[in-house]
């Protein structure tokens, strides 16, 4: 008889609406719209998120929501997190798609005792991270631990 956990599925509704030329509004129930379009060098716009930005910023808060969410179960308590990531698109095989996405998380923690309890938490980020699971770029996280001491005010 299996003894396995079980685990439960959860769905997540969007909804997009074309405006004009290639521009767009995404909006899911009960939160503000935001303005999608083609990036400029397909022909779009500078000022309106891009689906190739709002692909990164997935996987770039993801990562980060799995730190926090290791960090809280672990009652490891940190003082700030901030993020960079880059998304590489390139054409392979004559399709365009995102092939390398880099991240890099700096934790910042409150001792340097800290910082070790980070680095184990950090090391199993990008395996449980459901968006680096679900995509097919080659990502690459690279944090950066200081202390609130190495911090300049």
């Amino acid at each position: 008889m299996p003894t396995g956990k079980t685990y439960k599925s959860f769905r997540y509704r969007t909804n997009l609406t074309w405006d004009t030329a290639r521009r767009g509004r995404t909006s899911a129930p009960g939160k503000p719209d935001i303005e999608i379009g083609s990036p400029p060098e397909f022909k779009g716009y500078p000022d309106v998120w891009a689906p190739e930005e709002m692909l990164v910023a997935a996987l770039n808060a993801c990562l980060m929501l799995t730190f926090v969410s290791f960090a809280q179960s672990k009652k490891l308590e940190f003082v700030s997190y901030e993020s960079s990531a880059e998304g590489l698109l390139a054409n392979v095989d004559g399709k365009y798609r995102i092939v390398e996405v880099s991240v890099r998380p700096t934790p910042v923690l409150r001792s340097e005792a800290d910082i070790a309890a980070a680095r184990t938490i950090m090391a199993d980020v990008k395996e449980k991270c459901f968006i680096s699971n679900s995509i097919t770029a080659d990502v690459t996280l690279a944090p950066q631990f200081r202390t609130a001491s190495d911090v300049v005010s």
